[in-house]
């Protein structure tokens, strides 16, 4: 579940457990009950399902097991908003949730107010044993992911609206030139990998192992709007040589041919984004590819994805700063020179490595072993965080995942080559 729970402050824990829970309240600011009920597509969930099922895990991991006399806020909550936890009982239908007009935003919002004071009460009023602190724990974790889905979901929907809603009020700055792309070599050897024990990490994170790694270059930077254009002026999407089968099965079924926020409007380009549509800045980095997308561009370029262990590697001599969404700008922005610039924050960067459990990993005992071990087949591991990720939930061990056709996620690529 997590790799230092039984060190964790309590104080600190209702601490920050008042900011995260508040974050999420404020994602839902100036936004309609309409905006917050309706769901794009099965991948995608409501805003005010994503506020509710966060409540939900706290009461039902934490109040229901560890708070004496705890009444449930509503008996039905226990199958609206349970996601997958199949060891709990049923949930309501995934790709139905946008027909849940009742409860509504008000009811919603009075459910997080009730956990979160009896919440608040059981951090305050005494010691808790290191097992519920770190449910605690993963409880914010957890809420943070789903800080980044209330985003991302409700860029889809907006996107939708032949009004181009604007989910923030305010336009791009144009942005100066991207800085070149180079190559940084890594040599061989026997690396360590995983989260290192410090702070708090999901499980599929551990156990921290060795791995031999190949020498291999790495790019400085994503690649931009602009050279994926370049990709598509040269017919990228009408070539099926770069592209792997499945993924061209895809481009020619869907009619992909171009990133899935991207227009063309009187011969020139935009791109939807949360503050609605703007022209498209070919200086910042790609975002919102599949993993079909990233891998035929790379050979397009004639490089590949990296693997995560690569990445992982090249990680650790690159900063954690980066654009997260404390910064409000809710997209990418233009790469700074360096030797390797935004690693973390940005997009999220593909790589070639299936999403795969750790030599030795075991999954929690009990329903939370249900969080990550049960998705680990036909997905691809990302790595980085995005401009929608908080700045506190990332590190460099951190692995996310999504299916290979996936591409409202903030997700780009940085590009990787062997070497001799």
């Amino acid at each position: 579940m997590q790799a230092d729970s039984g060190r964790i402050e309590q104080a600190d824990l209702a601490v920050r457990y008042a900011q995260i829970r508040g974050a999420t309240v404020a994602l839902a600011q100036g936004l309609s009950a309409e905006d917050c009920a309706l769901q794009s597509m099965p991948d995608a969930s409501p805003v005010k399902w994503h506020m509710a099922h966060t409540t939900w895990f706290f009461e039902t991991f934490v109040l229901e097991r560890h708070a004496a006399r705890h009444e449930p806020f509503h008996p039905a909550f226990r199958y609206l908003f349970n996601s997958y936890y199949n060891s709990l009982g049923e949930q309501f239908s995934r790709p139905r949730r946008g027909m849940l007009s009742r409860p509504g935003l008000d009811d919603i919002l009075r459910y997080r107010s009730h956990v979160d004071a009896r919440l608040l009460s059981l951090l305050q009023d005494g010691a808790l044993p290191a097992e519920v602190r770190a449910l605690v724990s993963l409880g914010l974790n957890h809420e943070q992911q789903h800080q980044e889905l209330i985003l991302t979901d409700l860029k889809h929907l907006l996107s939708l609206n032949p009004l181009a809603p604007a989910y923030r009020k305010g336009d791009l700055e144009p942005s100066a030139p991207a800085a070149p792309l180079e190559f940084r070599r890594f040599e061989a050897g026997n690396v360590e990998i995983g989260h290192d024990g410090t702070g708090f990490a999901f499980d599929n994170e551990l156990p921290r192992h060795r791995q031999h790694v190949a020498p291999f270059e790495l790019a400085s930077r994503p690649v931009t709007n602009g050279e994926f254009l370049a990709f598509i002026e040269d017919g990228g999407y009408r070539r099926p040589e770069f592209w792997l089968s499945e993924g061209w099965n895809m481009v020619t079924t869907q009619r992909w041919e171009h990133p899935v926020y991207w227009h063309k409007l009187d011969g020139a380009w935009y791109e939807f984004t949360l503050r609605g549509l703007q022209p498209l800045d070919r200086h910042r980095p790609l975002t919102h590819i599949s993993h079909f997308a990233a891998d035929a561009y790379a050979h397009w370029a004639s490089a590949r994805l990296p693997t995560e262990f690569e990445w992982e590697i090249a990680a650790a001599d690159a900063s954690l700063d980066g654009n997260f969404v404390e910064s409000g700008e809710l997209h990418p922005r233009p790469t700074a020179a360096g030797a390797l610039a935004a690693m973390h924050g940005d997009v999220w960067e593909w790589t070639h490595s299936s999403y795969a459990p750790y030599p030795g990993y075991k999954p929690a005992p009990g329903a939370v072993g249900e969080y990550n071990g049960k998705f680990m087949s036909n997905q691809y591991v990302l790595r980085g965080g995005s401009c929608a990720t908080p700045a506190s939930h990332i590190r460099r061990s951190y692995r996310n995942f999504f299916p290979s056709s996936a591409r409202w996620q903030f997700s780009g690529l940085r590009l990787a080559r062997d070497a001799s």
